[in-house]
């Protein structure tokens, strides 16, 4: 009996080896070109007209930007296989680091931009934030996948340039409002304090919200396809969903 134990055990291992390398996130180890589309989810004229933009672009600025749509994560991490993405492509010049990668995985109903050193100081985490909620998310959840893509093309096209500005929304609104409430809590308390005769000491408080980035980095020269150079990835940019 042990000895079936131990052949029975060992079978089981095997199977959840081979099945997480089955199931695991299998990345390319090309992009298509600037879009690479293997869930299906643009027409071929969306396509040619999205990639042409993007080649334009580069001629134009250098700055590369890659757009890859998958059906699923297959279970895993946004942000890792982002990365691993990144890392594997290469969009950008290998010394300006200014590639963006923007990722759309159907299924799972998510988003990411995936920012180069190069362009964390225009393209931030913040604007690629609203990037996503506000240019792609609407769009997608009205079923226009081909004009959310453009949309947000097209918005981190604006932010390269330094250009792009972001719609007031409702949320802006509540966030002033948390901001003034805080701002009250501080200040009414001390005068009133001492407008009462009693102690006048002030105290302090700090906060805010923020993005962060998962501290990865690529390094290497080894360019992907033939029209990204070598680009190298901090972990900066944000994801978002639909």
């Amino acid at each position: 009996m042990p000895r079936i134990f131990k052949v029975i055990t060992l079978s089981l291992l095997v199977v959840a080896v081979f099945a997480s390398r089955l199931f695991a996130f299998d990345i390319p180890p090309r992009a298509d070109g600037y879009v690479t589309d293997r869930a299906g989810l643009l027409s071929p004229s969306a396509r040619v007209e999205l990639e042409a933009k993007l080649r334009t672009f580069d001629q134009q600025t250098s700055t590369q930007i890659a757009v890859a749509i998958f059906p699923s994560l297959e279970g895993g991490s946004l942000e890792d296989i982002s990365m691993r993405i990144a890392e594997t492509w290469k969009p950008g010049q290998k010394d300006r680091d200014n590639g963006v990668l923007l990722l759309v995985f159907r299924d799972d109903r998510k988003i990411r931009i995936e920012v180069g050193y190069g362009l964390e100081g225009v393209l931030t985490d913040v604007v690629s934030g609203q990037i996503i909620r506000q240019e792609i998310a609407p769009c997608f959840r009205r079923g226009n996948y081909a004009s959310g893509v453009e949309a947000g093309v097209d918005a981190i096209m604006l932010a390269v340039r330094g250009e792009f500005k972001a719609k007031k929304s409702s949320g802006d609104g509540r966030q002033l409002a948390a901001l003034v409430f805080i701002i009250l809590l501080i200040v009414l308390p001390p005068l009133l304090r001492k407008g009462s005769g009693g102690d006048d000491r002030r105290g302090r408080r700090r906060g805010g919200f923020f993005y962060t980035g998962t501290g990865y980095r690529s390094g290497g020269s080894r360019g992907g396809f033939g029209g990204f150079s070598g680009g190298s990835f901090g972990g900066g940019g944000a994801s978002g969903g639909w």
